[in-house]
């Protein structure tokens, strides 16, 4: 056909009609990202209107070769591409429909005009567009039934990660960011980067209609040990080639840093980075996520659902090589999904860990794993299932090891691991407990039944319970100051009874690794019957500020041994010391594209000067990340002010993120909300 002979004059996308069809509309519209099993809309422009008996086809390109989409007079099956046409004077309105089994990514579209004998005599340009999974479709595997559900678990692009201790929780405020601009290119950037899509890319675009293997995909590129990953993992403290991983107030910074790099690792993330990483890239991929922190959360190196504590006869740590730990607090997510790969019966809330801690299936990965399958002991369901019920149910084993290597089990607590397993309220920033998704009551006969249905034994404590009792209490520790922690030990039998006591204190990370000790103390004592003995820690800035991790963690551990008797009694607490808040008030008319201006604001909590200070800040819809050195070094007392000019971008409630480190002090965060109209 000569161009004067043209029917076609271009296609119009109608991308923001489209995009608030698919809630979409907050990614971008000026171009078309659509949602799976809903159909959606193009405006074929024309010189004239379409000659008689000629016919329109819609050629689609995937990564995995051509989907040909045809012209049919009735609706086709639910797993099929059609589409129908009305004509409309000079334009043919073409509404499309996709399966809901599709596979998610990007597609092009051709429309091509067919001769009534079949020979094509013009197509369109090419255009292109996004499909995700689409939550809201009763036919996706993603499907949840609950609007106030999918507000928060794929709208909202601020949430909070829950860190502290099960008896102080403390909550971070992160900015997922979803929907900041280009996030969704760089999504299935991290899915290109995989080494299956790289090995077999035909294979890895056919299962990418599968949540199952969409999330387990994501959970191994989050973390950079395998592969072309996003975030290196590091917990010593030695951060001075990256950036300290409390330093981060969201994802976005992260995931724009990874692909300008060209798929190079950034450095550096722990526990709660990598699940606000992936939280961030399951939600923009229209997978229904949340993050979840389980307090006092075991990592069980051997697999022997125990975590064992080994000392030798003067109560000094023995435990080498790749240690038991019980973690303080540990972050994952959970996404919502069908699985059609389980038996019936394990559909809905799916735990996912990227923090890369043991190898699954060979990969630094786990999950996703059914949370009703750790609940009842099922673990031998896909995937990890009997890694995540150590994490929230592994019993605390103290053991004495003997110059001869032998060891005898001195000690046994089933009541430690898996405490208030908490994740953000729908309804507000607050927290919601979570922990009976996970497990039934402690000692409860259920609990039990699970344990051995799970293949543990029942594990009793030696003996009957001793006469002696052990507590440790302390009041509210600020950084910085010094603070006394008292050891109470009780005797709730008939006679007086002789005993050894060592109290230690250690500067440790969130994750259990030692920073150093910053005292310790043993007494021989003899508590009288029906009595208690009390032991006074003093602990000091000067003892613990120089070795304190970032996680301002201080763990005191009380070991009691009664004399003659081979049982020792432990009990731990880690003590979170509280920080400071910086203060943050956001000045002027909070709307689109008119410039505000933020007062930030910090005073030195710390008997010590500070020196490089930094403030990092970022906001979805307000702000990229930009950082903003302090003008001067910091004195004990002295307060630090700067300021910093924005343009919001999108309306809606936007949070501000602010981060404040310097070389003695880290992870101080201040937050301001505001409410951003259009013009």
């Amino acid at each position: 056909m000569t161009h004067t002979d043209s029917v076609f004059m271009g296609m119009d996308l109608l991308c923001q009609v489209n995009s608030h069809a698919h809630r979409t509309e907050e990614m971008d519209v000026e171009r078309l990202l659509v949602r799976r099993g809903q159909p959606f809309s193009l405006a074929l422009q024309c010189f004239t209107t379409l000659p008689p008996k000629h016919k329109l086809w819609i050629l689609l390109h995937s990564k995995e070769g051509e989907v040909v989409v045809k012209v049919l007079d009735a609706r086709a099956g639910s797993d099929k591409w059609w589409f129908r046409q009305q004509g409309a004077q000079s334009e043919v309105l073409l509404t499309i429909h996709s399966p809901a089994d599709a596979p998610v990514g990007l597609y092009s579209v051709t429309v091509l005009l067919l001769s009534p004998d079949g020979h094509i005599l013009e197509k369109t340009t090419p255009d292109t567009f996004y499909l995700l999974f689409n939550p809201w479709c009763k036919a996706d595997s993603v499907y949840l039934p609950d609007e106030e559900l999918l507000e928060e678990y794929i709208l909202n692009e601020n949430g909070l990660l829950y860190q502290g201790s099960w008896d102080q929780i403390s909550s971070l405020p992160w900015n997922f960011g979803q929907f900041e601009q280009d996030v969704v290119d760089i999504c299935f950037e991290i899915l290109d980067n995989s080494p299956a899509a790289l090995t077999n890319p035909e294979m890895d675009t056919a299962n990418r209609a599968d949540p199952v293997y969409v999330s387990r995909t994501i959970t191994a590129m989050v973390n950079a040990n395998d592969d072309r990953g996003v975030v290196s993992g590091r917990w010593d403290g030695k951060y001075d080639d990256g950036v300290p991983p409390t330093r981060w107030t969201g994802s976005v910074p992260i995931l724009r840093r990874w692909s300008e790099a060209g798929a190079q690792r950034v450095r550096y993330g722990q526990c709660w980075v990598f699940s606000g990483v992936a939280c961030t890239v399951l939600r923009c991929l229209g997978i229904p996520t949340r993050p979840v922190t389980n307090y006092s959360s075991a990592h069980d190196t051997d697999g022997n659902l125990n975590v064992d504590y080994l000392y030798d006869e003067q109560l000094e740590s023995v435990s080498e090589g790749r240690k038991d730990m019980i973690w303080n607090y540990h972050c994952w997510v959970e996404s919502w999904m069908d699985r059609e790969d389980l038996p019936k019966g394990y559909d809905g809330w799916q735990a996912l860990d990227p923090t890369p801690q043991e190898r699954s299936d060979g990969v630094y990965c786990c999950g996703p794993c059914p949370v009703k399958a750790v609940r009842d002991g099922d673990v031998g369901m896909k995937y990890d299932a009997a890694f995540v019920f150590s994490e929230v149910n592994a019993d605390l084993v103290t053991w004495i090891v003997y110059p001869d290597g032998q060891r005898s089990q001195v000690s046994l607590n089933q009541n430690t691991v898996g405490q208030n397993i908490s994740t953000k309220s729908v309804y507000g920033d607050y927290r919601e407990d979570i922990t009976k998704h996970y497990k039934y009551p402690e000692g409860s006969v259920k609990e039990r039944e699970v344990y051995e249905k799970a293949g543990r034994r029942v594990t009793q404590p030696n003996g009957a319970p001793g006469q002696l009792e052990l507590k440790i209490k302390h009041a509210q520790a600020i950084l910085g100051t010094d603070f006394d922690v008292i050891v109470e030990v009780h005797n709730v039998g008939g006679e007086d009874t002789p005993a050894q006591l060592t109290v230690t204190s250690n500067a440790v990370t969130y994750n259990s690794l030692h920073r150093g000790e910053c005292h310790r103390k043993t007494a021989s004592l003899t508590v009288p019957a029906q009595k208690a003995h009390k032991e006074v820690l003093r602990l000091r800035y000067d003892h613990y500020g120089a070795c304190v991790s970032e996680h301002n963690l201080i763990r005191v551990t009380a070991l009691l041994q009664v004399s003659g008797q081979p049982e020792v009694i432990l009990q731990e607490v880690n003590i979170q010391l509280s920080m400071p808040q910086l203060h943050v008030k956001v000045v002027g008319d909070a709307v689109v594209s008119r410039k505000l201006i933020a007062h930030i604001s910090f005073t030195n909590p710390l008997p010590i000067t500070l020196r490089g200070g930094v403030f990092t800040v970022e906001g979805a819809g307000l702000t990229a990340a930009r950082e903003i050195q302090a003008p001067d070094d910091i004195g004990p007392g002295q307060e630090v002010k700067v300021k910093l000019s924005f343009k919001p971008t999108r309306a809606g409630l936007r949070k501000l993120m602010v981060d404040f480190d310097a070389d003695r002090i880290r992870d101080v965060k201040g937050i301001a909300t505001l409410i951003v109209r259009n013009k």
